[in-house]
C-alpha cells in the first residue's frame, strides 16, 4: 500500500504489517483513503476526529446549499391598482432572495373570453422587475388561469450571501453608533473651547 503519514507527508509503498506498526507507534489510525488507487492508499490519522471534521463539512455545505424555491403569485385580470403594487412587492422580494416566481392569472366567467388582459398585465408585471428577473417560462394558458414563470438574476447563494453580508453590515452599524455618540463629545467640547481662545489677544 501508498502510506500517507499523519501530517499528509508520503511515507511510500509498505507492506501491510509496517503500517501497522507505524500506526500503533504514533498512536493513531490506518484509514484506507482511496481503495481504488494500485497500490491502495492508506492514511496515519485519528479515525474518530476525521469523522467528526467530516460530520461538520458535510453539516456547513449543506448550510449553504441553494434549495431552488418556486413561489406563487395570483393575481386578476382586472386588478385593483393598490392590490397590483403590493402583489408585485412581494413578487420584487422573492426575486431578490434568489427565489423563482409562478405568476398564475385567474380568469372568472367572461374573463375567460379575453386571455390578452391577462398577457397584457403578465407582461407588464415582468417589465416592471425586469431589473431583478426574467421570464422564464413564456405566459401559457392552463384552463381558467395563465401561468408564467419568472427566474431571478441572481443565484440563491448570491441571494443568501448578500444577506448575510446585509445583516453583518447593519449590525456593525448599530454598533458603531453608541461608539461614534461618546467620541463626538469629547471633540464638540473641544470646538467650544477654541472660540475662546482665540478672542484672548496675548495668547
Amino acid at each position: 500500500m501508498r502510506l500517507v503519514g499523519p501530517s499528509g507527508e508520503q511515507v511510500g509503498i509498505v507492506p501491510l504489517a509496517k503500517a501497522l506498526e507505524l500506526a500503533q507507534e504514533y498512536d493513531l489510525d490506518l484509514v484506507e483513503v482511496a481503495a481504488n488507487a494500485r497500490p491502495p492508499v492508506c492514511k496515519l490519522m485519528d479515525y474518530g476526529k476525521f469523522k467528526y471534521e467530516s460530520a461538520m463539512k458535510a453539516r456547513e455545505a449543506r448550510k449553504n446549499q441553494a434549495h431552488t424555491v418556486i413561489k406563487e403569485m395570483k393575481l386578476r385580470p382586472k386588478i385593483d391598482p393598490h392590490d397590483y403594487d403590493t402583489k408585485k412587492g412581494h413578487v420584487v422580494r422573492f426575486l431578490k432572495q434568489g427565489d423563482k416566481v409562478k405568476i398564475t392569472i385567474m380568469f372568472r366567467g367572461r374573463e375567460q373570453s379575453r386571455p390578452e388582459l391577462g398577457f397584457r398585465l403578465l407582461q407588464r408585471l415582468a417589465s416592471d422587475v425586469e431589473e431583478l428577473g426574467f421570464i422564464e417560462s413564456n405566459p401559457k394558458q392552463d384552463g381558467r388561469n395563465m401561468i408564467m414563470v419568472l427566474g431571478p438574476h441572481k443565484k440563491k447563494t448570491e441571494a443568501m450571501a448578500e444577506a448575510r453580508e446585509a445583516q453583518a453590515a447593519r449590525k456593525a452599524e448599530r454598533q458603531g453608533v453608541s461608539s461614534d455618540e461618546t467620541a463626538e463629545a469629547p471633540a464638540e467640547e473641544a470646538s467650544a473651547e477654541a472660540p475662546a481662545e482665540a478672542e484672548n489677544p496675548e495668547a
